[in-house]
């Protein structure tokens, strides 16, 4: 049923465009402008969108192992269904209205569409008498870029915004005011309020923290953040990267998950127990256990991409084992209980480039497989410099090594349905064997003449 205010709203918009978008197996938004009849007719019966929005690769090349679509089905429309509760307006774009949409009722791809998985994992939380809350950190390099510049220059050594190393930098927010004050106003008025921003260790290098909210709603905001940022910084001729690791001497980027369950009855946070050491609840170390447990099973929805896997390198502020500990950012899994309000498990395996919905989606099951198979908390907690420390399961390297992982694992398809994963797995798949075709300017370098 559609609200009657959203309607009411769009009837008495006075432009005629209205803007809203998908979100692809990358999380690349995939979007079109239509007209408001349009919309509106397709409030109830669907959109059509071409579905090779799960048939192509980030950019554009069609997958040749693709089941779910490919030429061999011609690429037609799938029914897009348009999510009245995403409503918002996009205040660098004259307050065009904008929505998301998902294929939730599209039996071709209600299995793979990444906001329908997160909505079928949210709902197996609710049976379980649970509130899932979740919010996004992000980290992302700025670059004083135009796409042009960027292409002219093939993409190599782009100026970042600002130089040196000015975490936490007072001086360096201020030096690019109009742009840092931008991203923090206008995302708000689109509907993303940040409980703080900041400057990281690194050249032109932000950092943002997403207020938190039910698990389906966070996603949405970690995908508008990441597009809304770009848009915004285009504003300003700037390009803005979530690249994991663009620089080899640079810290990468993270998209941090902080997340709790809370009791839908009595509105309590269960992952807290003042009686329990550290306030941590049993429930609590049963999601950890399960996170831990599937992790090296599903790593790909948390790292999906080439280069996501350079950022797993040790003192990088990143995790590269599977583990965890008490407020201890060297590890995979970090605990912050300091009171109940507040108790929460923060994930920090995710780069920056992970698909939110994706990357909740495995958080949240993998959480509460633990729960449901009620998981012993086995591994030690993590005390100090977890990068000293040999005795835990190292995460793949590489995304083959991660993604070989996943395809052999029966968990990842009890987790997510076998459609999914074969879609999902292809799709890594694929991104391997583009990368591994191409000649680097490293291998030029280093074989080119000598050898």
């Amino acid at each position: 049923m559609v609200p009657k205010d959203v309607v009411q709203k769009i009837e008495t918009y006075n432009g005629n465009k209205i803007k809203f978008a998908v979100v692809d197996i990358d999380g690349v938004l995939r979007g079109k402008v239509i007209s408001k009849d349009k919309f509106l007719k397709g409030l109830d019966s669907g959109i059509g969108f071409c579905d090779v929005v799960f048939g192509w690769d980030i950019n554009d090349a069609v997958y040749g192992n693709s089941q779910v679509t490919g030429w061999h089905t011609g690429y037609p429309d799938a029914e897009a269904t348009i999510d009245p509760s995403t409503y918002r307006t996009i205040p660098w774009e004259k307050d065009t209205p904008f929505f998301l949409a998902d294929f939730s009722q599209s039996d071709d791809f209600s299995e793979v569409c990444p906001r329908t998985l997160l909505k079928k994992i949210r709902g197996q939380c609710q049976e379980l008498g649970y509130k899932a809350v979740f919010a996004n950190e992000f980290e992302w390099f700025n670059f004083r870029e135009t796409p042009q510049t960027l292409h002219d220059k093939d993409y190599h050594k782009p100026t970042p915004l600002t130089p040196g190393m000015f975490g936490y930098s007072i001086l360096r927010s201020s030096q690019n005011a109009s742009f840092f004050n931008d991203l923090y106003d206008q995302l708000h008025d689109f509907g993303i309020p940040l409980e703080g921003q900041h400057t990281e260790t690194g050249d032109g290098v932000y950092e943002a923290s997403i207020a938190y909210t039910d698990v389906l709603k966070a996603a949405d905001r970690a995908s508008l953040f990441k597009s809304g940022v770009k848009e915004i910084a285009y504003k300003h001729e700037i390009i803005a990267s979530f690249m994991a690791k663009w620089n080899k001497d640079l810290p990468g980027c993270s998209g941090h998950i902080h997340q709790s369950l809370w009791d839908r009855e009595t509105n309590k946070n269960i992952f807290y127990d003042a009686e329990q050491d550290a306030g941590i609840s049993k429930l609590l170390e049963q999601y950890i256990a399960g996170q831990l447990y599937c992790l090296p099973h599903i790593l790909p929805m948390y790292a999906p991409s080439i280069n996501s896997y350079k950022r797993y390198v040790e003192g990088s502020w990143a995790s590269t084992t599977v583990s965890w500990g008490i407020g201890n950012r060297t590890t995979a899994l970090r605990v912050i209980t300091p009171d109940e309000s507040s108790a929460r498990l923060e994930t920090r395996v995710p780069g920056s480039d992970a698909n939110p919905y994706l990357s909740m989606a495995a958080s949240l099951a993998s959480g509460l497989y633990g729960i449901r198979n009620e998981l012993s908390l086995d591994i030690p907690m993590t005390e100090g410099n977890e990068y000293d420390n040999s005795g835990n399961r190292p995460l793949p390297t590489t995304l083959k090594e991660a993604t070989e992982a996943m395809k052999s694992s029966e968990l990842s398809q009890e987790l997510f349905g076998e459609t999914f994963v074969d879609h999902f797995i292809r799709t890594r798949e694929w991104e391997w064997k583009q990368f591994s075709k191409q000649v680097t300017d490293w291998e030029l370098k280093r074989y080119f003449e000598i050898i």
